[in-house]
């Protein structure tokens, strides 16, 4: 639905410098799209730059009139608030946006097709997480590929799974290594126009979701797929069909520097890293049922950190691990790249 010319209002209502803006800030860092604007009141006036998450300009405003004056043609929903339910007090927003001719990009759980029937010619509704037609259960054909595929499994939830992998894709890529990038959540969908929404597929027909997109790339020396949840979350049960469903060659694992428990469960402590890698290697390989992925390096989030102490960081995790460790925002891809 989303033509790449369009230029795109990102409505981040309260969140443009918070974790929960995560599907904004995925946007305005990979989409080819043009950011018209963020809409956010409480930071209207301000670059959404000065927060520093973002590569490129746009400047914030507070409604969304404003973001139409300045030539939005889309609405992205840029708040990913926990559980993906849409909040009701978002609703005035969306339908002055909608009133104004404005498509919309909604990557929440809530469906919102149905609440506009009456649409202008052009316009429409991108509801990213439905479930998507003809899946089938998995069946293990992705081990028998002979490409390498990388998967991101992560300590936590948000913790920048996609964003490593999509560091990786792009950077492979620019090497002359010819890589795709399964897209497994709304942000990773919307920015490379191609995926699946896993936490919207049944559970019986999650790995096989995830198997097709990976067959689909047979083709490709080199398939990452994105990752979502974590074994160690209470909440997650995604990490098991992406590892079926991808049968994965090699794993990244993803870690913010720190972090000793997860971030709205603290009481739940992350295990130490190589213990952690040798779980999902384990679960992977299943006694030897399936071949053994190995774990090429640490994705490191450090954005928290100024850069003299990403960079400690950085060496104690690989010092701990004994495997190559980068920020690939910060620092860049190269050790995993020549590792993989």
């Amino acid at each position: 639905m989303l033509r790449r010319d369009q230029p795109l209002a990102l409505f981040m209502e309260g969140a443009t410098d918070a974790d929960l803006g995560k599907m904004g800030h995925g946007v305005l860092r990979y989409s080819p799209n043009p950011i018209a604007c963020v809409i956010d009141s409480e930071l209207a006036g301000r670059d959404v730059m000065e927060f520093g998450r973002s590569p490129r300009s746009a400047p914030i405003v507070g409604t969304i009139r404003e973001a139409a004056a300045l030539g939005a043609q889309v609405l992205v929903l840029g708040i990913a608030p926990p559980g993906g339910l849409f909040p009701p007090e978002w609703f005035p927003a969306l339908d002055e946006a909608v009133a104004a001719g404005m498509s919309v990009v909604n990557g929440l759980h809530d469906r919102l097709e149905p609440r506009y029937p009456q649409l202008k010619p052009g316009q429409w509704i991108w509801d990213v997480r439905v479930e998507p037609p003809g899946l089938t259960t998995a069946s293990g054909l992705a081990g028998k590929l002979t490409n390498k595929r990388v998967l991101m499994l992560g300590t936590d939830m948000a913790i920048g799974k996609m964003t490593a992998g999509l560091e990786l894709y792009r950077g492979l890529n620019e090497r002359g290594i010819k890589t795709e990038f399964v897209a497994t959540g709304q942000i990773g969908i919307v920015v490379t126009g191609a995926g699946i929404p896993l936490d919207a597929i049944r559970v019986d027909f999650a790995a096989g979701a995830v198997e097709r997109e990976v067959l689909r790339y047979a083709d490709a020396e080199v398939v990452i797929i994105e990752g979502q949840g974590s074994y160690v979350h209470p909440a997650s049960t995604s990490p098991l069909p992406l590892t079926r469903g991808s049968c994965p060659t090699h794993i990244v694992i993803c870690h913010r520097a720190g972090m000793a428990g997860l971030r709205r469960h603290p009481h739940i402590s992350i295990p130490p890293l190589r213990e952690f890698i040798k779980l999902c290697e384990d679960v992977a390989e299943v006694c030897g049922t399936y071949p053994r992925p190995r774990t090429i390096g640490i994705a490191l989030n450090t954005a928290h950190l100024d850069d003299a102490d990403a960079r400690v960081a950085i060496e104690d995790t690989a010092r701990e691990v004994g495997l190559p460790c980068t920020d690939p925002v910060r620092f860049g891809i190269e050790v995993l790249a020549a590792a993989l």
